[in-house]
């Protein structure tokens, strides 16, 4: 086993570790806010706030299982030493945008430290994808036929 191999599987683990554990952080922080907006009847601009503390679980929930499925897709392709499939990386390129965006405003609505969170993640998830695509693309470059209409040097 190469120290590439074992690279690999080693950022896909530790990134999968990560986000499984910003889901359960992320939705206890949806439930504390929901029982938060509900016990305190707060509302904004006339909501119902009934409504306000459900759709937040709702949301917690949504993420948090966006998150696990991220996680899940992170472990597989540790345990299985191979790129995640087209759903696969779609899934994990869109949580890339994601943790990106969120980390621009995480800046100026909570802080360096969020910011610093968010894009360890993100550079966990990056990596993660161009490590695998980086050995991807050496056994298609390898598995091409000679006689292919490859660029060559004069």
């Amino acid at each position: 086993m190469g120290v590439g191999v074992v690279l690999r599987r080693l950022v896909a683990a530790v990134a999968g570790v990560v986000v499984a554990a910003e889901a359960v952080v992320l939705v206890f922080v949806h439930i504390v806010l929901g029982r938060t907006t509900h016990n305190q009847s707060m509302s904004i601009a006339g909501m119902d706030p009934d409504v306000m503390s459900k759709a937040t679980y709702a949301l917690g929930a949504g993420m948090g299982a966006f998150l696990l499925l991220c996680a899940a897709l992170l472990v597989i392709a540790a345990i299985r030493d191979r790129a995640p499939g087209s759903f696969g990386r779609v899934v994990l390129v869109s949580a890339a945008v994601t943790h990106g965006v969120l980390g621009a405003l995480a800046v100026g609505l909570v802080g360096w430290g969020a910011f610093a969170v968010l894009m360890l993640i993100l550079c966990l998830l990056v990596l993660t994808l161009t490590l695998y695509a980086a050995k991807n693309g050496g056994d298609a470059a390898a598995a091409a036929p000679q006689g292919s209409l490859t660029p060559t040097s004069p």
